[in-house]
C-alpha cells in the first residue's frame, strides 16, 4: 500500500502540461543592425511546467515558471529559428507575463525578451494579448531590435485545443 501511494505521489508530482502559443506582429532593427523600416516578427512555441506541484508551490524557485521551445521568425534576420527559454507567470508580483528565449542564427547567439505587462482582471483582452520585445546579442548584451507581437483572437481555438497532459 505505501508503495502506491508513493508511486501516485511521484506520478502527480511528474505531471505537468503544455500548450502552443502562436504570436505574431512586427519588428524594427536598431540603426547598424538591419535594413531600415518594419518587418514581419512571430515566435510559435510549446511551453508549460514539468510537474504542476513544482509550478503550483509558491515557495520554489518553479513558481509560475514554465519550460518554452519553438520557432522565431524575424523579418531581415531569420526564419522559424529554433529556440528555447522560458515563461514566467508574474500575476501577484509585477503584474506581468515574460517570455524569455535564446535562439541562433548562424554562430551568433540573440536572446528575445518579450513582455506583456500591466496584468489586470479588467484588462485581460488587451494585456494578455500584446507582448513588447527586445532582441539583443547574446554576449555582448548590444540591442538589436525592438517588437510589439499580438496574441491574436483568430489562434484562441488552435491554443486551447493545443493543451496536453505531460510527463
Amino acid at each position: 500500500m505505501k508503495a502506491a501511494i508513493k508511486m501516485a505521489g511521484e506520478t502527480v508530482r511528474n505531471l505537468g502540461f503544455n500548450m502552443r502559443e502562436l504570436m505574431s506582429g512586427e519588428h524594427e532593427f536598431e540603426q547598424g543592425f538591419g535594413p531600415e523600416g518594419t518587418f514581419q516578427m512571430q515566435f510559435d512555441v510549446r511551453w508549460g511546467p514539468g510537474s504542476m506541484v513544482e509550478f503550483l508551490d509558491p515557495r520554489g524557485s518553479g513558481f509560475m515558471v514554465n519550460d518554452l521551445e519553438g520557432t522565431v521568425t524575424i523579418g531581415g534576420l531569420c526564419y522559424e529559428a529554433p529556440c528555447r527559454g522560458s515563461l514566467k507567470l508574474d500575476y501577484l508580483g509585477e503584474h506581468r507575463i515574460t517570455y524569455d528565449f535564446d535562439f541562433l542564427v548562424g554562430d551568433q547567439p540573440y536572446n528575445f525578451v518579450g513582455q506583456k505587462v500591466n496584468i489586470k482582471p479588467w484588462n485581460l483582452p488587451v494585456s494578455h494579448t500584446t507582448c513588447f520585445g527586445v532582441l539583443k546579442e547574446r554576449g555582448s548584451g548590444r540591442l538589436v531590435s525592438r517588437s510589439v507581437t499580438f496574441f491574436k483572437m483568430g489562434t484562441l481555438p488552435r491554443f486551447l485545443t493545443s493543451f496536453r497532459l505531460s510527463r
